[in-house]
């Protein structure tokens, strides 16, 4: 638009043409003066250009006017291209002026006009010579394409022309063609009687082929009847594509009524292949006795299969594929026989299984049934290898289509059995078939079957989801009577608590009762039992049977808790009579489960976690009651001791020693009886009978019930407490060479104690408590307060620097130490006038 409006106002186009305008316009400034000017002179300069620009612009308005009115009939018929012209135009001019006043704001700026008016006229150029190159190529294309087109049309003419004198004639011969449909009717009827008297004398022996055929099939001479059958359909065939005319008409032209008159005459043949067939496959499914005794029967057949497949593949090569004869399929074609001698072979085979019902496979049946089946298969094999497969063609395969078929039949049958609600032996029973007799060399893995194995691909009897099913209802059954024999070996325990006998010894000496002998065996003999199946198995068995373990166990446990309960409330009882050896036995028996379930999670321990996430402990069972167990002895020997206490370190034992060789020997029977019980509760339950006698032994000193009044009475308290003491390490005269020893030996507090009361100097009581309290950190300050009033002979600041002392320098209990004082407690102070009586010791005792 910008060039539009240069060029009517007389301007060159382009920029080149806008600057040569400019300098037209603009007043006339040398150039060695426009260096020379200043800045208000430019100013000026700028104002009269613009000023030009504008007058310029009338004088475009006024051309265009004119225009208008010159060019009215030419804007009336040619619509307008632009609409908005006028604004257009506007913002063209305000363009134009801004790059005007731009490229020229400078006087020394128009210097360079020549240069863009050069470069525009050059640039306008190029242009024209474009679009006129692009016009002459569109003026030669449209008229190439015109000259195209009056060819066609020309064509196009001379085809019509052509077609209205084609139709002319075709219907000037309409009447002709009527004429000739009678000669074809006439020749189509001469067409069909020619066929049947040809064909009569083929009728009229149809009846008499179709009986013979009948007889030969009855008398089982299958060729000849095969032969026969073939030329009766050869002769329907040919009769029905003679009664539908000239070749290339289709089925659809034979009329119905011709259809049924041939249906009639040939009535015979369809019923034909149907008794063929029959006796066939009776013969084909018959095979495996046939082949013993007469094969003939069964290669006849197998070559009527062969003629069948023959004639089937022949028929469908000319007739059944697309571009091939028009001729139509006979009826029943392709038979595809020998698909059908496959199937009735696999049925033959399945015969074998669908008689077995579920009563004749129960219990022990079971697995005789399926050692029948394994003689009956190897035997059927046997016989189609030798035999049957030299009565067929190499391509058959026989023997692998037997084997398909046998393994197909018998997977089909085990998911059967497998339904059933069989018991732990029956599911074992199947298991071992399915995974060891199934594969061994005496069925499937013999090494003649190798080779047709592999080429038949047979997969296994049963799904992996099926074997972990069946597994896991083994597991199932045999937890059921594990359980039973557990509670009932638990009962029979007992009962033989109850008895007024001691328990059984082993040969090495030691207390023991049938209950872990009845345990052990059926736990093992199950992992065994679950082993010849597989790991697998043997590892859930073992599994299952450490929780039914650790379920009896914590019966078990209960069942103490109330043994104990019952003699508690009546001790003079004869069904308890032998309460403690009961006891004994007890622990060794848990000892000997120890180490049965020892070696049972070894055996599964790759598989611990595997069928379960909270693994059974049994051995933690165990554990709880071993302890309660050794509880309870301890209570046994607390209740024995507990006459005698009360005697110990007053005046009479001070002057007699009277109860000490009592007790020891109450402790002498107790750990006569504990030398019955396997090692190492036997030694645990030695060293706790001395923490049990010691403890008892301080907590009689704690009570104060002798308090030394001389030097002479602290000397014979602390003779006497050392003749006791000789007298606990002769009776525990069996726990010193043992290796495991204890770190504390509380037999050795007799002889410190017996020192810190039989020491002459008071002063010296300092360091006697700094020496018992690094021997014996759990010591407090109220037992050494006590042994300090047992003395009688100490001062009060003695006492109170002694107690302070000890305050201060109590020692941190060491690491693996086992407390004595903890358990002893220190009686309250009383009045001199209120002292214990023995009925208050006791009931503080117990």
């Amino acid at each position: 638009m910008v060039v539009t409006k240069l060029k009517f106002l007389g301007v060159p186009a382009g920029r080149v043409g806008l600057q040569l305008w400019v300098e037209r316009v603009r007043p006339e400034t040398p150039p060695s003066t426009a260096a020379a000017m200043s800045s208000e002179e430019v100013l000026q300069v700028q104002s009269d250009t613009i000023t030009a620009i504008n007058q310029e612009n009338k004088e475009l308005q006024e051309i265009k006017a004119v225009w208008r009115e010159t060019e009215t009939p030419l804007k009336n018929s040619v619509p307008e291209v632009w609409p908005e012209v006028e604004r257009a135009e506007c913002l063209a001019r305000g363009a134009a002026l801004k790059w005007a006043s731009g490229v020229f704001c400078r006087p020394e700026h128009l210097e360079r006009l020549s240069h863009y008016k050069k470069r525009e006229s050059q640039r306008t150029a190029s242009v024209h010579t474009r679009l006129k190159a692009m016009v002459q190529s569109y003026l030669e294309g449209v008229g190439w394409g015109l000259e195209h087109l009056r060819e066609s049309r020309a064509e196009l003419k001379e085809a019509s022309h052509t077609l209205k004198k084609a139709g002319l004639e075709s219907d000037g011969n309409t009447e002709g063609m009527k004429s000739l449909e009678r000669l074809r009717e006439v020749s189509v009827n001469h067409h069909q009687l020619l066929a049947a008297v040809s064909n009569l004398p083929r009728l009229y022996s149809v009846g008499s082929m179709v009986l013979e055929t009948e007889r030969l099939v009855e008398s089982r001479r299958l060729l000849e009847a095969h032969a026969r059958l073939m030329d009766l359909e050869h002769w329907q065939d040919d009769i029905l594509w003679q009664l539908h005319g000239a070749a290339g008409t289709t089925e659809s032209g034979l009329s119905a009524e011709d259809q049924e008159l041939v249906a009639k005459y040939f009535s015979g043949v369809g019923q034909l292949v149907d008794a063929l067939g029959k006796e066939l496959w009776a013969v084909v499914s018959s095979a495996l006795a046939l082949a013993q005794q007469n094969p003939t029967p069964f290669v006849s057949a197998v070559r009527i299969v062969e003629r069948e497949e023959a004639l089937d593949r022949a028929l469908l090569a000319e007739r059944g594929r697309p571009g091939g004869s028009s001729r139509p399929l006979p009826a029943g074609r392709p038979r595809c026989w020998r698909a059908r001698f496959f199937q009735v072979l696999e049925e033959a085979v399945s015969a074998r299984f669908r008689s077995v019902s579920y009563l004749h496979t129960r219990g022990p049946g079971l697995a005789g049934h399926l050692s029948a089946l394994q003689h009956g298969i190897m035997a059927d094999l046997d016989t189609v290898r030798h035999l049957l497969e030299h009565c067929v063609p190499p391509y058959y395969q026989l023997t692998g289509a037997y084997l398909r078929a046998s393994h197909r039949c018998l997977r089909t049958h085990l998911a059967q059995v497998s339904s059933w609600d069989l018991e732990s032996g029956e599911i074992f029973a199947v298991l071992n078939w399915v995974l060891h007799v199934y594969n061994s060399p005496d069925m499937m893995g013999h090494p003649d079957m190798l080779a047709e194995l592999q080429s038949a691909d047979l997969g296994p009897l049963i799904s992996t989801e099926g074997l972990e099913q069946l597994q896991s209802r083994y597991v199932q059954s045999v937890r059921k009577s594990v359980s039973e024999w557990m509670h009932k070996a638990l009962q029979v325990e007992l009962q033989d608590w109850q008895r007024d006998q001691e328990p059984d010894t082993d040969h090495e000496g030691f207390y023991q009762t049938s209950l872990p002998t009845i345990i052990t065996q059926m736990l093992e003999e199950n992992a065994r039992v679950a082993l010849m199946i597989g790991e697998s198995l043997r590892d859930q068995t073992i599994q299952m049977g450490l929780y039914e373990m650790e379920n009896l166990l914590n019966r078990f446990r209960e069942a103490l808790v109330e043994f104990g309960k019952e003699h508690r409330r009546d001790p003079s009882n004869n069904k308890t009579k032998f309460y403690l050896h009961y006891l004994l036995a007890s622990i060794s028996n848990c000892i000997i489960l120890k180490k049965s379930t020892e070696g049972l999670q070894q055996q599964s321990s790759h598989s611990a976690s595997q069928f379960s996430r909270t693994p059974p402990n049994p051995l933690a069972a165990l554990d709880r009651a071993v302890r309660r167990a050794c509880r309870l002895v301890m209570d046994q020997l607390m209740l024995d001791l507990q006459p005698f206490l009360p005697g110990l370190l007053t005046r009479p034992w001070l002057v007699q020693g009277d109860p000490t060789p009592k007790l020891c020997s109450v402790l002498e029977h107790h750990l006569d009886l504990y030398s019955r019980v396997r090692l190492p509760c036997q030694q645990c339950l030695q060293e706790e009978a001395q923490w049990v006698v010691v403890v008892e032994y301080v907590r009689a000193l704690m009570q104060k019930r002798l308090v030394c009044r001389s030097s002479e009475d602290r000397r014979q308290l602390a003779q006497q407490m050392l003749q006791d003491d000789q007298l606990f390490r002769e009776t525990f005269h069996s726990l010193e060479g043992e290796e495991s020893v204890p770190e504390v030996n509380p037999l050795a507090l007799l002889p410190v104690l017996a020192d810190f009361i039989r020491l002459k100097d008071p002063g010296m009581l300092t360091l006697e408590v700094l020496g018992l309290a690094a021997k014996y950190p759990d010591i407090s300050d109220e037992h050494v307060s006590v042994l300090l009033d047992i003395r009688g002979d100490v001062s009060r600041d003695t006492r109170v620097s002694v107690l302070d002392l000890l305050e201060h320098s109590a020692p941190p209990l060491p690491v693996g130490y086992r407390p004595i004082f903890t358990d002893i407690l220190v009686p309250p102070s009383t009045m001199a006038f209120c002292l214990p009586t023995a009925n208050f010791f006791s009931s503080f005792c117990s």
